[in-house]
Parts: structure tokens; C-alpha cells; sequence
């Protein structure tokens, strides 16, 4: 029955051969690893709105300005992540640059960073885009949550079913998106050309504002520059591409780098315009399309393109996290089942966690953006000046044609970069703080699974680990609860093996069934020993472990092997199994940890 609901809702397994055929081109690239960067634009400009608004909406006009530093920093960084895919073609984006270039733990916090940032790209699209259902249907808020979790669920299905039919489908909404973005845009400014917008709604560029500081602007800057968190996703994501992959990877990179400045600033600019004042359970983009259409179908149409695209942006974090962790897996920062690809050949194993963190998230957070997203942007800003930063000492240190201008764009990248970062701390730590606890015992855990990892392979190395001690014999004990058929199996089976003795050990709880046993044994099985451990405390592994341990010390002086074999009866049924106490399950489990015994379950399958 879960076979067949797997299949069902992930479809047929692919030979490894199909690899090839779950590559994107650029047109299904632009949309499963932009959605995350183009439907940040929806809640982008409302960050800059509601700090603006902290000291009147008499401040709105700063937010042109504002978003024209926050397109400067967007072009150094399309600039700069252009050079990287060329750079390392590759895949690992910011991991892999600082890791090679920077050292292990600068690559370790960025990869690190990476990883949280794509759980929150997923926690934080969900819930935005949930935010945008209930904005449309206010009666829904209360049902936020479950919503978001539901979408989760969805978006993970439809990864798990392979790269190419996601993006297939997700395609679709993107552009969408994009189309009714650019048609609102449009009209929104031929109304306002059109003399159909008050010019009363907005204070005009340059007006004086009381309680306008610098630190106020660079606070605004900072959350209005969380527009462009999945920029970073393309160079981590190219082993996705066709062939050519850099070239694909590049190509696509300017096409979202494009679409998001004019969707930024196209927002931005209506938003000031219309007078728009960011509120708690109406969103900015519903706001602007309210008031150029009204709550006609085009209001409903770009709500609803919204919604999904904001949902779906969640897919890049899905696109790039199994990646990245491909990347930590092979390096031994986490775990190797990471680099296991599932049976649509996806790493189906970073997919599903990634889905369980987020949803994890979205729960501990309640759905509420606005208490995501600063973590969510600190998380990509960090990468992103380490990034940069690393192409900087990897242009000085090579130093190859044209070397000059590269350092000169990753420079800027750089410098951008970590003064973003630097007010992100100054200007939202309440919001924030928690990245300065998590990201080094992110760290910690990484350089421990690597010294577990290394300290496996220096056992199991034959050139290091010590000699196997020859086997003389075998002595073989055998649990038994009974004179049954699966007791019998399981005895014909320790016969088989020829070995120096078999020793059956019986744990009675009384000393009556003890005597009455040993008659029944001798009677059944006369050429077996028996021993019989009484136990008044009614444990069976305690007595059993004791007896173990003679036999060991004994066996030990003769380079003789001590086997336990496990009696197990299997139901017919699945079900069955919860209607037994099972014993030899939690008895195999015990004994798996004791040093120098080899453990082996005999079954016997029940018939009916």
C-alpha cells in the first residue's frame, strides 16, 4: 500500500541514464531558481515602507532614492555571481568560493548560512504567500498556518517527483507573475501620466522630514535590500543546466537580474505614488492593485499570481539546498545520505528535510513574515560578502587576463555587501540575535561529523587498523522462550554451522517453570545444553548479558567467536507485529553494542 502511494505521488523510478533528461534550459531555469529572487519584489519595497513609517509617511519619498542604492547593489552582485559561474562552473556558489579561497571556516559559515537561509526561503515564500491568499480573503487569517504547512507538503511532492516536471509546472506561474506585475506597472503609470492619480497622495521628492537620520536610511536600505535574497541561488544551482552549462547559468542570471530591477522599481515607485501605507493584514502589492484596477478580476488575477509565485519562490530553496548539501556531504561536514539521489533521481533526502525544517519554522514562527525575514536576509548577506570577498583574494592571487576589472566588481560586491550585513546587526539584532548562537554550533556540528568521518575511515583503513585475530571456533548461544518451531529453526540452523558447542539459555521468571522446563528439554533435545538463568526481577537481557560475558572470557582464551542466535518469528501481516512483545527485537538491539559478539536473527514466517 506505501509502494503504491509513493508511486502515486512521486511516479515511476528513473534509470541513472535519464540524468541527462532532468537538466533545465534557461526558459524553465529562469523560473524555478528566480522565483525566490522576482517574488521578493512583492515584499521588498513594504520593508522599506514600514521603517520609513516609523517616523510618518511624509518619509515615503526617501524610498526612491533608497531603491535606487538597493539596484546599485543589485547590479554589483549580478556582476559579481556572473564571474563566479564562470569561475566554478561547477556548482557550491558561495560555500565552495570560501572554502577554496577564503579557508575551511569561512567556507563552513557560508555554507552553513546557505543552509538556514534556504529553509527560510521556504518557510518565509509560504507564509508570504499565504499572507496574500488571506489579504484577498481576510475570513482565512486565522488559518495561516495550516495553509502554509499544506503548501510545504506540496512543494515537496512535486520536488521529489524529479527537477524537470517541477519546474514544468512551476514555469507557469512565474511568468505569470511577471506578465501581471508588468501589466499593473504599466497601467499604473499611464494613470498617473494620464493626470487619473492625485498628486496630494505623496509628499514630493525632497521634502524637509523631522526625525530623518542617517541611521534610520540605513536601517530602511538594509530591509529593502532583502528584494534580493535567491540571487545567489543560479551559481550554486549549475550542474541543473544544459550544456553549456556557464553559459545557460550566466544568461539566465541577467535575465532575472533585468526582471527584478524593473519589478522593484516599478513597485517602489507606485507605492510612493499612490500614497500607499504599509498595514498589517493588507499587503503593498494588494494595496497598488487595488487601486489601480479596484477588486475586479486584474486585483484578483495579481493577489493570485502573487500568492503563487510567493508560494513557489519556496522552489529555489528546494533547487539549491540539496546542491549545497551535495557539496558539505562530499566534503564530510554532514551527513553522506545527502549525496544519495532518490528515485527521480533528485537528492530526495535534502528535499525532505529541507520541507521539515521549514515546516518546523513556519509553526515555531506562527507564518508571520515580517518576523522572518531579517534572519532570512542576514542569512543570504553573509554569503554573499564572503562570496565576494573570496573572488577578491582569488583575482590577487592569480591574477589572470583582465584580473583587474573582476577585482574591481567583486570589490564593490564586497564592500556593498558587508556594510548591508553590518546594519542588518546594528539596526534589527532583537531580530537577528539568534544567528550569532546557531551559525557557530551550525559550525561545531559540521567539524564534528568531519572528525567522525575521518576517525571511521582511519579504523576501517587496512593500512592502519589492527590485525583480525584468527577464529578457532565457534561457540553459539541461543535464547530460547519455549519448545516451539521457531525455536527448533533457529537450532537447526546453529547445528548447520558445526560449531565447538550450542548452548540454549532459557530465562524463567519462577523456579517451578525452571525445573519443568529442563525435564521438557531434556526429553526434546538432549544432545543441546541448556542453561537456565533464573531472573527474580523478570529481565531477560540482564541475566542473558552476565551469561554472555562468561562465555566471552572463556571463548576468549581459546581465539574461540561468541554468536548469538536470535530466534524471530515474522507475522503474515504487518499489523501483527504490534499484538507481540517483541523481545528479540529489543534483545538484538542490546547485544548490537557489545564489543566482539556477533549477532544473527534466524526467521520464521508465520503462514497465516
Amino acid at each position: 500500500m506505501l509502494s503504491s502511494l509513493k508511486r502515486f505521488l512521486i511516479g515511476r523510478p528513473l534509470k541513472s541514464a535519464e540524468l541527462g533528461e532532468q537538466k533545465l534550459n534557461k526558459t524553465k531555469a529562469l523560473a524555478i531558481l528566480s522565483s525566490d529572487a522576482l517574488s521578493s519584489v512583492a515584499y521588498g519595497p513594504e520593508q522599506i515602507l514600514i521603517v520609513l513609517f516609523t517616523v510618518g509617511a511624509a518619509a515615503f519619498w526617501y524610498s526612491i532614492p533608497i531603491a535606487i542604492g538597493v539596484l546599485i547593489l543589485l547590479l554589483a552582485l549580478i556582476a559579481s555571481y556572473r564571474q563566479i559561474i564562470f569561475a566554478y562552473p561547477h556548482g557550491g556558489g558561495a560555500y565552495v568560493v570560501s572554502k577554496e579561497n577564503l579557508g575551511i571556516y569561512p567556507g563552513l559559515i557560508a555554507g552553513g548560512s546557505l543552509l538556514v537561509d534556504y529553509i527560510l526561503t521556504v518557510a518565509v515564500s509560504v507564509s508570504a504567500g499565504t499572507d496574500a491568499i488571506t489579504s484577498a480573503f481576510p475570513s482565512l487569517h486565522p488559518y495561516n498556518v495550516i495553509i502554509a504547512i499544506a503548501f510545504v507538503l506540496f512543494i515537496t511532492t512535486l520536488n521529489l517527483r524529479g527537477v524537470t516536471e517541477s519546474a514544468s509546472i512551476l514555469a507557469y506561474p512565474v511568468y505569470l507573475f511577471v506578465l501581471a506585475l508588468f501589466v499593473m506597472i504599466g497601467v499604473g503609470i499611464y494613470n498617473i501620466a494620464a493626470g487619473d492619480v492625485s498628486s496630494e497622495l505623496h509628499t514630493s521628492i525632497g521634502t524637509p522630514v523631522a526625525g530623518i537620520g542617517l541611521f534610520l536610511l540605513l536601517k530602511a536600505f538594509a530591509s529593502g535590500s532583502s528584494a534580493l535574497t535567491g540571487v545567489e541561488a543560479i551559481s550554486n544551482a549549475i550542474p541543473n543546466f544544459k550544456s553549456p552549462a556557464p553559459h545557460n547559468a550566466s544568461k539566465t542570471l541577467i535575465a532575472m537580474g533585468s526582471l527584478l530591477a524593473v519589478l522593484f522599481t516599478g513597485i517602489v515607485f507606485l507605492a510612493y505614488y499612490y500614497g500607499v501605507t504599509p498595514k498589517a493584514e493588507v499587503t503593498v502589492v494588494s494595496q497598488i492593485a487595488e487601486q489601480t484596477f479596484g477588486r475586479h478580476f486584474m486585483y484578483f488575477f495579481i493577489q493570485g499570481t502573487t500568492a503563487l509565485i510567493l508560494i513557489l519562490a519556496a522552489n529555489t530553496g528546494y533547487s539549491a539546498f540539496p546542491l549545497l548539501a551535495v557539496n558539505l556531504a562530499k566534503d564530510k561536514f554532514i551527513p553522506r545520505m545527502f549525496t544519495i539521489r532518490g528515485d527521480r533521481l533528485g537528492y530526495s533526502n535534502g528535499i525532505i528535510i529541507l520541507g521539515l525544517f521549514s515546516i518546523i519554522l513556519i509553526i515555531a514562527f506562527e507564518g508571520q513574515t515580517e518576523h522572518l525575514i531579517p534572519l532570512y536576509a542576514v542569512g543570504v548577506f553573509i554569503p554573499f560578502t564572503l562570496s565576494q570577498s573570496g573572488m577578491v583574494v582569488k583575482w590577487i592571487r592569480e591574477k589572470p587576463a583582465g584580473w583587474v576589472s573582476k577585482l574591481i566588481v567583486n570589490s564593490i560586491g564586497a564592500a556593498i555587501s558587508l556594510i548591508v550585513t553590518i546594519m542588518f546587526f546594528l539596526t534589527k539584532f532583537v531580530q537577528i540575535w539568534s544567528i550569532i548562537v546557531f551559525l557557530p554550533l551550525i559550525i561545531y556540528l559540521f567539524y564534528r561529523i568531519r572528525k567522525h568521518y575521518e576517525s571511521v575511515g582511519d579504523q576501517l583503513r587496512l593500512s592502519t587498523c589492527e590485525p583480525a585475530i584468527p577464529i578457532e571456533g565457534n561457540v553459539i548461544i541461543v535464547p530460547v522462550a519455549g519448545i516451539t518451531h521457531v525455536v527448533e529453526n533457529s537450532l537447526n540452523y546453529a547445528k548447520s554451522l558445526q560449531a565447538h558447542q550450542v548452548i540454549a539459555v532459557y530465562v524463567p521468571f519462577e523456579r517451578e517453570d525452571e525445573a519443568a522446563f529442563e525435564e521438557k528439554w531434556k526429553n526434546w533435545q538432549p544432545d543441546v545444553r541448556l542453561v537456565t538463568l533464573h531472573s527474580p526481577y523478570r529481565s531477560i537481557i540482564q541475566p542473558l548479558s552476565k551469561f554472555i560475558d562468561t562465555v566471552q572470557r572463556k571463548a576468549g582464551e581459546s581465539n574461540y567467536q561468541v554468536t548469538v542466535i536470535i530466534p524471530q518469528f515474522i507475522p503474515k501481516k504487518g499489523w501483527h507485529n504490534i499484538l507481540h512483545n517483541q523481545s528479540s527485537l529489543l534483545l538484538r538491539t542490546h547485544l548490537l553494542y557489545r564489543k566482539n559478539v556477533i549477532v544473527t536473527t534466524v526467521p520464521y514466517h508465520l503462514k497465516k
